[in-house]
Parts: C-alpha cells; sequence; structure tokens
C-alpha cells in the first residue's frame, strides 16, 4: 500500500526546464526572424493601413454639403 518515493524537487526544476524552453521558443518565433522577414512584415502592414485610410470617410467634407 506503500507509494513511490517523489523527489518533489526534482519534478520542480523539471517544470522550471519546461517552462523555460516554451518561453525561449516564443522569443524565438516573436525576435528570431531576418532582417526581410521583418522588413516584409512592416510593408504588410503599412500597406493595410494605407489601404484602410483610403476607405476613411472625412466626417468634416461630409458636413459641408449641407
Amino acid at each position: 500500500m506503500t507509494g513511490d518515493v517523489v523527489d518533489l524537487r526534482t519534478f520542480r526544476k523539471q517544470k522550471q526546464r519546461e517552462d523555460k524552453e516554451a518561453k525561449a521558443a516564443e522569443n524565438r518565433s516573436k525576435f528570431g526572424r531576418t532582417k526581410a522577414e521583418k522588413l516584409r512584415d512592416q510593408t504588410d502592414k503599412d500597406n493595410q493601413a494605407r489601404h484602410v485610410d483610403g476607405h476613411l470617410i472625412d466626417r468634416l467634407d461630409a458636413g459641408d454639403d449641407e
């Protein structure tokens, strides 16, 4: 009826290693990009902003017709 003896320190250290590796993987995907990838993403973002801005209706112009 006795269970296995468990070393909690080992489990705690293993959990810390796994958390650290997960954080490292997240940072690699976030910051580990090439200059070309960063430039492409910035260009896409600028194009999307320009597209949205081009479709905005100026509220000041709409009030001049009255």
